[in-house]
């Protein structure tokens, strides 16, 4: 073969090598990056991770962590860097794959007390058990702190005592969203709680038994005035064991003592247990009447609805119209995750 042509044919076959090698590590990092969007959790080590709380430090944007069936102590704090991850059971079943911790916000703070501490924007969390279980009841002790915008629960457990589950935007008229459908909360005090646009969806909602003629309040709303939306209850069964006419729907908690936080709550389309009080089923807290909050009910069936209680306020039809799971989400950006 002349010179010129070997030249040529070497050359050629060390651009083919190049082309082999780049594509390789295109090869290579594509497999990285599949790798990186999908991890396993497993108490038994069958996992990439034996923690959730390693999972999601590893994670990034659009990760999906699957955990295996297990009970997995400690706290899982999602910053708010981590958006738009999942975090669900493998199995499907909520009470396989159960998150818990049992810390007092006495001692731990409030963020500090909640077992998932979720302050990302975009996350879906599905298909598990999320408790606190601390025992004394004589603090605050929240399951689910959600603290940040867009944030999807589907098939999940809240179980707490005081304080179970946040939806908490921050101070002034700031607002997250948070969507929670066919899921399960269950608590005694001010359990359902905070200033977001928060819808509960189909779900079961439990007040525990105080054995007391004051078996608490499901709902402590700090929605700013200037937020038309705060607390939405739909399409859902409240229920529990304690005695008849013994649990308020919510009490009007400005926070801080500030006055614009004039909570909103609606519940409407539910089931509602005898357990309902008739007459207080809206409470006074910290000095604020209850009628400083926008508290109402529209169309709801079971033993626990109004009698003809006058502090039990109804919407219209035409009122109602406006205040649908939509609308408490859609914000500005017309988020619409309701199913």
């Amino acid at each position: 073969m002349p010179l010129l042509a070997r030249r040529r044919f070497t050359s050629a076959r060390a651009t083919v090598a190049a082309l082999v090698i780049v594509a390789a590590a295109v090869t290579v990092g594509t497999d990285n990056a599949s790798a990186a969007t999908a991890i396993t959790v497993a108490a038994d080590g069958s996992g990439n991770y034996t923690t959730v709380q390693a999972a999601v430090a590893a994670a990034s944007t659009g990760t999906v962590i699957t955990i295996k069936a297990g009970t997995y102590q400690g706290q899982v704090s999602i910053p708010s860097g981590k958006s738009g991850i999942t975090l669900q059971g493998a199995t499907g079943t909520a009470t396989d794959i159960v998150i818990t911790g049992s810390a007092p916000a006495s001692t731990a703070g409030t963020a500090g007390s909640a077992t998932v501490l979720n302050m990302a924007a975009n996350t879906t969390i599905k298909g598990l058990t999320i408790a606190n279980t601390y025992a004394a009841h004589d603090s605050q002790a929240l399951a689910l702190y959600a603290g940040g915008d867009r944030q999807f629960y589907r098939n999940v457990r809240l179980l707490g005592y005081q304080d179970t589950f946040l939806s908490w935007g921050g101070t002034g008229s700031s607002q997250v969203r948070q969507y929670v459908y066919k899921s399960y909360i269950e608590g005694a005090v001010d359990f359902i709680y905070g200033n977001g646009a928060l819808v509960i969806d189909s779900s079961t909602i439990r007040s525990l038994d105080r054995a007391s003629t004051n078996n608490g309040y499901i709902t402590a709303a700090a929605t700013n005035t200037s937020n038309k939306y705060g607390i939405l209850i739909t399409r859902s069964t409240l229920l529990s064991t304690a005695a008849s006419q013994t649990v308020a729907l919510g009490r009007c908690w400005h926070a801080g003592g500030a006055a614009d936080a004039t909570g909103q709550v609606l519940v409407r389309d539910s089931t509602l247990g005898g357990h309902i009080r008739q007459a207080g089923a809206w409470q006074d807290m910290g000095g604020f009447s209850w009628k400083t909050c926008r508290f109402s009910e529209y169309n709801n069936t079971g033993s626990g609805v109004t009698q003809g209680t006058s502090d039990r306020p109804q919407i219209s039809a035409s009122t109602a119209a406006s205040y649908t799971a939509q609308n408490y989400l859609a914000g500005n950006d017309s988020w619409n995750p309701v199913q």
